[in-house]
């Protein structure tokens, strides 16, 4: 239901303080009738222009509550209403009513104020043409020819000074809407600047694991990995900030099996959490609820990571249980703790609870933020519980519940492994250490590998193509997709690699159906992705 105080929208509360006006004005005339300032017929014919007055307010105020995008029209009209109403009361009550000129005044700066310096310059017109009517009908106006000047000065010099003023608040507005976009473009292009050697040094260790190592370089392997995961995720955070700042997201709801979900989440999180000491435990039905399962996905994951950061050495138990016609999602944690005075502050960007016990674990502050602009996008409640020395709880409330059916699982198994022998790739990317680290990696999985740096210039042959999507100045790599189908006279199976918005780059691509994998791209999703568009087997789950 449409909240009746909508203050945010400015026609909507300058048509409820017109209502408000109306009340005043005749509560003021009723008062001044027995004070012996008004006679029994002037009341009358005031009450009776205040109830006028106040049924053309309301049909105003109708239909902007049923058509309220802004109309020209209607705001012209209602500042008419407003001075024709002001004209009315003060010649009808003349020097008794004179004061209600300051309700004039107020109206035609509200209007100025609210709906841009156009409608003020328009305001201030119909204000003047207002009083020269008045000065007309209301011979006291005449006698004391210094109240009407008084009173025309104050509606020259006030809107006037508004008008300037409010210029100089629309320039400060608008060079805050271009720091913020500046900010939020930084944001983007470091993101997408600072992946592309982290997806190069990422494929470069899984190239390593494919050689011989002792256990003493398995273990530095290990390091890196936890190194690049951290500062995966820190990525992640930044493009989802971006992303939530732009308002580019929106929710696409479906049934999702929240249970087929958890588990996925703790796969994806099993090695992190082994690396932190961290076991991850299960509980609860399975269940499902109609919800965005991109989403509602990577809300949960900002949690376990968080869990797995700030409580290592402790199990992570995650809850789902069902409360009426709505289910429930906790995680609990034995972790350290948070004090009640850092409590109401942990959804704030870049807020931490630094403590001398987790000065070394990394991140910005930013994963819960994102945890909450997801929930109010989702229409979802989370609260948080602490205790110092004896853990955290999340609860995450308001998912709805659904009846059971049998629920396609549109997400990738984990880890895949698959036979990529005698695969022919065309492996397009213009940063040449990427280009190094892919090509070596995909002759280790048995491809055969045509590596480039920059768009084709003739008709390659190949199975698959892996291309980046942007190559710099000279074309994307869905124009290098479309030249080669060109060439080849058909489609061809290709998977895109990205380091900007996905959201963004999936709108536009020529075929919804094209992979997308942003970068830093798992090499397990890469090699499933690749094996499918082959044509070939995907096996079981790697341990």
């Amino acid at each position: 239901m449409k909240s009746l105080f909508r203050l945010e929208d400015l026609e909507f509360s300058q048509a409820q303080l017109r209502l408000v006006v109306a009340f005043v004005v005749s509560l003021y005339a009723l008062i001044m009738y027995p004070l012996g300032l008004l006679d029994a017929d002037l009341l009358k014919a005031i009450l009776v222009t205040g109830a006028l007055f106040t049924l053309l307010s309301v049909l105003l105020l109708a239909h902007l509550w049923f058509l309220p995008q802004p109309m020209v029209w209607r705001r012209v009209a209602g500042m008419l209403l407003d001075n024709l109403g002001a004209c009315a009361v003060m010649i009808l009550g003349q020097e008794s009513l004179l004061p209600t000129f300051c309700v004039l005044l107020s109206m035609t700066v509200g209007n100025g104020v609210r709906f841009g310096r156009p409608y003020l310059i328009l305001a201030t017109t119909f204000g003047l043409a207002s009083l020269a009517l008045i000065a007309v009908f209301v011979p006291f106006l005449q006698e004391h020819p210094a109240v009407l000047v008084m009173m025309v000065l104050s509606m020259l010099v006030l809107p006037t000074f508004s008008y300037f003023l409010l210029g100089r608040l629309q320039e400060a507005m608008a060079a805050a809407k271009r720091a913020d976009q500046d900010k939020s473009r930084f944001l983007a292009q470091a993101s997408h600047d600072l992946r592309q050697p982290i997806h190069a040094i990422g494929l470069f260790t899984t190239c390593l694991r494919g050689t011989p190592l002792n256990a003493e370089q398995h273990q530095l392997i290990d390091s890196v990995d936890r190194s690049l995961l951290s500062v995966e995720q820190l990525f992640r955070s930044l493009l989802d900030i971006y992303t939530l700042d732009q308002q580019q997201v929106m929710p696409h709801k479906q049934t999702v099996d929240l249970q087929r979900l958890l588990v996925d989440l703790q796969k994806q999180n099993s090695e992190a959490a082994r690396w932190a000491g961290v076991e991850i435990r299960l509980r609860g039905a399975a269940a499902l609820t109609y919800s965005d399962p991109a989403l509602l996905s990577t809300l949960l994951q900002n949690l376990i990571s968080n869990a797995i950061k700030y409580a290592p050495g402790s199990p992570l138990l995650i809850a789902c249980r069902r409360r009426g016609s709505t289910l429930t999602v906790q995680l609990h944690d034995r972790g350290p703790g948070i004090a009640a005075e850092h409590l109401p502050h942990l959804f704030e960007e870049f807020y931490r609870v630094r403590q001398a016990r987790d000065r070394d674990v990394e991140g910005i502050g930013l994963g819960l933020s994102i945890v909450k602009r997801i929930a109010t996008l989702l229409d979802l409640r989370i609260s948080v519980a602490s205790r110092v020395g004896h853990g955290t709880s999340i609860t995450l409330a308001g998912l709805p519940a659904v009846t059971a059916h049998r629920v396609a699982d549109a997400r990738p198994p984990a880890e895949p492994v698959a036979d990529l022998q005698g695969i022919h790739v065309l492996l397009i990317e213009d940063d040449r250490s990427v280009l190094e680290a892919m090509a070596r990696l995909l002759r280790a999985w048995g491809c055969q590998v045509t590596a480039i740096d920059g768009p084709p210039s003739e008709a390659l042959p190949c199975d698959v193509v892996v291309t980046d999507f942007d190559l710099g100045r000279e074309a994307t790599g869905i124009e290098c997709l479309a030249q080669l189908e060109k060439w080849h006279g058909r489609a061809l199976p290709a998977v895109i690699l990205t380091g900007h918005d996905p959201e963004r780059i999936r709108a536009a691509l020529p075929d919804p159906r094209i992979p997308l994998l942003s970068k830093p791209v798992r090499s397990a999703e890469l090699q499933r992705v690749i094996a499918e568009l082959a044509g070939r087997q995907v096996s079981a789950p790697l341990p």
